[in-house]
């Protein structure tokens, strides 16, 4: 007999969520012999509900809500022996590990098209004692993202993140890092570390152009900047995608590092949530997880 979990977070997708479940469900029900539904309320909620139906070997976790819902249930599943394969359905603002699964961003259009005999390895990111989906960031403008507030992010979608950045890029500070990287050591200056296992950072895709969800690496890129003016030169390599170190990113594969920084106290921005304060050790565990994929690009 089938089992699957269908995690709902409410809050996600404004007054639609309801509809949305409606309609996920009864697409489960004809894939599936039994199919949970469970609501979260609380910040937690998710990894919680995704680790019991782990550890009673449901044999899938499909998660209903933003980059937060999913990146709670990725969390859940992450530490259990036993992980089922994992589905969602997005209704987020940005919506990153759907894009880069290839998943319709419509909720109707991503229920409708599930099928769960696509599926996919997924890697996944740990920092510390946590894990992520997708990216980690860390310096000003990073900073700066962890101070958008709720409503804009609504209003304006990614470009939320973009607008913070911009406003806060004309007093961008520049940052000593030390670097260990697959135990090379290294030290840089920056003002923004981003590092992704994933195309698909903050909803602009191909950020990292060669990047693949199950490639068992970590993409790091760092701006080479210590002004304004060398801020604003590395912006159009950011926006044609990062393959390799130019004269204004530098840019690395890793599977394992950590990163410090000298003499400043400096947080982490992880999945578009505010993280923990440097230093970090952060890793990749390899095909981690089997997710239900979207379609195949010709």
């Amino acid at each position: 007999m089938t089992k699957a979990l269908l995690i709902v977070n409410p809050s996600s997708g404004g007054e639609e969520a309801e509809k949305y479940e409606e309609q996920a469900t009864e697409k489960l029900n004809t894939l599936f012999d039994e199919v949970i539904v469970k609501h979260t309320e609380k910040a937690g909620d998710a990894i919680d509900f995704a680790k019991e139906a782990a550890q009673a070997k449901i044999n899938s976790v499909f998660a209903m809500g933003g980059d937060g819902t999913v990146n709670e249930a990725i969390s859940g599943l992450a530490e259990e022996s036993y992980r089922p394969n994992f589905g969602f359905f997005p209704l987020g603002t940005v919506n990153d590990l759907a894009r880069a699964l290839n998943l319709p961003l419509d909720p109707e259009e991503a229920i409708s098209k599930l099928d769960i005999t696509r599926t996919k390895s997924l890697d996944v990111g740990k920092l510390n004692d946590q894990y992520f989906m997708n990216v980690v960031a860390i310096g000003t403008i990073p900073e700066s993202i962890n101070d958008v507030d709720v409503e804009d992010k609504t209003k304006f979608g990614k470009l939320a993140y973009f607008i913070s950045g911009i406003k806060n890029v004309i007093g961008t500070e520049s940052y000593d890092f030390e670097l260990t990287i697959d135990g090379e050591s290294q030290e840089i200056t920056s003002t923004t570390l981003i590092i992704g296992s994933t195309n698909s950072v903050g909803g602009f895709e191909q950020l990292f152009s060669d990047a693949q969800v199950d490639d068992g690496k970590m993409h790091l890129l760092y701006l080479k900047d210590e002004s304004l003016l060398e801020t604003v030169k590395s912006l159009p390599d950011l926006l044609t995608g990062v393959k390799e170190s130019t004269d204004n990113l530098g840019y690395v594969t890793f599977e394992k590092g950590t990163i410090a920084v000298k003499e400043k106290t400096l947080g982490t921005n992880v999945d578009g949530d505010e993280g923990p304060e440097l230093p970090i050790t952060i890793e990749i565990l390899p095909a981690h997880l089997t997710v239900y994929a979207g379609e195949v690009n010709d």
